[in-house]
């Protein structure tokens, strides 16, 4: 199976209940902001841009969790803002788990070694024996130092704080755009897609969960999306979510007035999407991507969808964002107040027309691929392809031979500096 049973089973339950109850609108992921404060600057994002006068607030953890149990979605992504910033991040893990919630941290992967040593510590701290094993594990891999090793061996600085540890309901999902050199132009930042893959292998190593999330621009390669699929196979990840770059405002805005860089040459158009994501159906085949094959058919051009943003609501410091996480017409009070106020026929694209001139060359996971997963615009056969597309057997493994995963340092700040790389890692 592409995901696990106990989960696939929780979310199918929760979506027959609520069809079953006759509930139109309803929530099945909350995108979960608890900060929007980040250590990088990527190009493409807006969040760090367009709540600059909030951008040291967060939410307390109560309200946090309050957002889990008001919406009551039975996934909820963490994400910002960098979340592993959050200084309540453990606790709130801990607590969405307890709430029996499928938990995803979208992070950028630059803290993720330093919160496992966390876990390593706390684990030594209570069975010296028990962990041994995989610090020497990790140190043959070169992913824990003599000075690291030391410092897990005095235990936890603080016994009584909470640690992220491998659950079955947990990912890692890390943000990769693209192999080393695409990625650090994208985040612009040298040396993050090199401290990605070594904190996704660490993770393996201690048993976590590991996902991907991609966003494709238009100087994206899709023959180095696949490749960069591959590599990751060959790094044992659990999954996939990848999605085109979409044009909003904010992000816009920030190319224009920061880096000087028109909005038209890097992000997707309708038609362009189509065209970068020719074979993503191959792709879904081939790799273990989550999700659904009626969006892959979707971005490919093969069939239509309409947005149900409301399936994915986003909450962040301001309230419930609506009406999706990338468009921001107002927040909201509560998750009802979002669904009731919120006049969701004048968004979206219905046969081949924008609603809102803004959506017209959206066609992002976060809007399209609940009107996937439930259903709405169901076709014929649809139901099966779906159930054998998750329920199925795993893509097998995929070799990397011949994929230079690490292809390019010296690119300086991203799309602010020269293009050329200098010189390449090995």
């Amino acid at each position: 199976m592409r995901f696990p049973l106990a989960l696939t089973a929780k979310i199918a339950a929760y979506i027959i209940g609520k069809k079953m109850r006759g509930v139109t609108k309803f929530a099945t992921v909350l995108q979960l902001e608890p900060l929007h404060t980040c250590n990088l600057t990527c190009t493409g994002c807006g969040r760090i841009r367009e709540y600059s006068t909030s951008i040291k607030d967060m939410m307390p953890l109560e309200d946090c969790l309050q957002a889990a149990r008001e919406c009551n979605a039975p996934m909820i992504s963490i994400c910002g803002g960098e979340p592993l910033i959050y200084p309540h991040i453990e606790e709130l893990v801990a607590g969405l788990l307890d709430q029996k919630r499928i938990v995803y941290i979208c992070t950028n992967a630059t803290a993720m070694r330093r919160k496992m040593r966390d876990y390593l510590a706390f684990e030594f701290g209570r069975s010296p024996a028990g962990i041994e094993y995989h610090i020497e594990q990790l140190v043959n891999a070169e992913l824990l130092s003599d000075k690291d090793v030391e410092q897990i061996h005095k235990g936890p600085k603080d016994p009584a704080r909470k640690v992220i540890a491998p659950s079955d309901w947990m990912y890692w999902n890390v943000h990769i755009d693209g192999l080393e050199r695409t990625h650090d132009l994208i985040v612009e930042r040298e040396g993050v897609f090199k401290e990605a893959v070594a904190a996704m292998r660490m993770a393996k190593i201690l048993g976590y969960q590991v996902a991907t999330n991609t966003t494709v621009y238009k100087e994206t390669d899709p023959n180095e999306i696949e490749e960069m699929f591959a590599f990751l196979s060959s790094l044992g990840i659990d999954g996939h979510t990848i999605s085109p770059g979409y044009e909003y405002d904010a992000a816009k805005k920030d190319m224009v007035t920061r880096l000087g860089v028109s909005p038209e040459n890097f992000f997707l158009t309708r038609k362009m999407t189509v065209a970068k994501f020719s074979k993503a159906e191959e792709w879904g085949r081939k790799f273990p991507i989550f999700g659904t094959p009626v969006y892959l058919e979707f971005l490919a051009g093969k069939r239509d969808l309409t947005c149900s943003a409301w399936a994915i609501p986003t909450r962040n410091i301001r309230g419930w964002k609506g009406p999706c996480y990338l468009m921001t017409d107002g927040h909201f009070r509560t998750y009802s107040d979002l669904l009731e106020k919120t006049n969701w026929s004048s968004y979206g694209v219905v046969n081949g027309v924008a609603k809102d001139v803004r959506c017209e060359n959206c066609m992002v996971h976060c809007g399209y691929e609940p009107t996937a997963s439930l259903g709405i615009q169901s076709k014929s056969g649809d139901m099966w392809k779906t159930i054998k597309f998750n329920f199925g057997a795993r893509p097998a493994a995929v070799e990397a031979t011949g994929i230079t995963a690490f292809n390019g340092v010296s690119i300086g700040n991203g799309h602010t500096a020269d293009k050329t790389p200098s010189s390449s890692a090995a």
